[in-house]
């Protein structure tokens, strides 16, 4: 698996394994043994998603050493509200069961992330957490911890697909030396992007699939994307795309199909 090198010096696999809506116990261990065994290393999870003892399971039956494993967990809101930040975040662990995580990311910009973007740096700074980011951090959230923080967040999680690019925040966190992760690279539900026929059209080209140009588009625009899947042939064909590279007019039209629209909440109007 490829690697790109984050602020703070630590390398992170450049494909993720999503497993957002994935069921606790046998359909998440298995889509993260499938991962992992089609060589992913890098695994993305939250306390929300109900599923990280699932995560954790499947790490430990798969023999890989888990320094070799690069795992995401996220604090969520209503610990935030409660500051209850460290508290989850032992939640976390003991679910997960491993004694450190690689990247722990405020989920959402809840009033409060300030106050627990410090608990994180005195986490980070305990080696409890190698890399401290946020998630759904639009610019007005990153300037407002900015006035805060003493580390400045290495990474941003942020929904970003053909059909809403969110280019203009990606500019801005790259400028800024923030890393961004794609959330829902291929749409998620109810948007269909994967039978786009221009996406179809670029994929036939390299003999690839539409979801595996959308992942190549990514990594070409240096953001990591985290596509979740549940079967062991779409997890395989997922990371298989250091074999070709897009062209600068198929990285244009793939540019062109953005239409503004999210398949998510907007993160500065959000009821949860």
């Amino acid at each position: 698996m490829h690697k790109m090198k984050l602020s703070n010096g630590i390398e992170i696999p450049v494909i993720g394994l999503g497993v957002y809506q994935s069921e606790f116990g046998e359909q998440t261990e298995n889509a993260v043994e499938w991962a992992l065994e089609s060589g992913y290393r890098h695994i993305d999870t939250a306390k929300i998603y109900g599923n990280e003892q699932s995560v954790g399971s499947a790490i430990l039956k798969s023999n890989i050493s888990r320094k070799d494993i690069f795992l995401t967990t996220k604090l969520w809101n209503n610990d935030i509200r409660s500051g209850k930040m460290k508290e989850a975040f032992n939640e976390s662990l003991e679910k997960l069961q491993t004694d450190y995580v690689d990247l722990y990311l405020i989920h959402w910009p809840v009033q409060g992330f300030t106050e627990a973007w410090k608990v994180l740096e005195e986490l980070y700074f305990s080696k409890k957490i190698k890399v401290i980011g946020v998630s759904n951090f639009h610019q007005n959230h990153l300037s407002e911890l900015d006035k805060a923080a003493t580390v400045k967040p290495m990474i941003n999680q942020i929904e970003s697909h053909p059909m809403f690019n969110n280019q203009e925040l990606i500019d801005y966190c790259q400028e800024q030396k923030i890393t961004v992760q794609a959330w829902s690279p291929l749409g998620g539900n109810g948007t269909n992007i994967i039978s786009n026929e221009i996406l179809n059209e670029i994929g036939k080209k390299y003999n690839k699939s539409s979801a595996q140009v959308i992942i190549r588009w990514n990594l070409q625009r240096n953001v990591i994307p985290l596509p979740k899947s549940v079967n062991k042939n779409r997890i395989k064909s997922n990371i298989e795309v250091f074999d070709f590279n897009l062209t600068d007019e198929d990285m244009m039209r793939i540019n062109e199909l953005n239409e503004f629209k999210r398949v998510g909440p907007n993160p500065d109007d959000f009821k949860f």
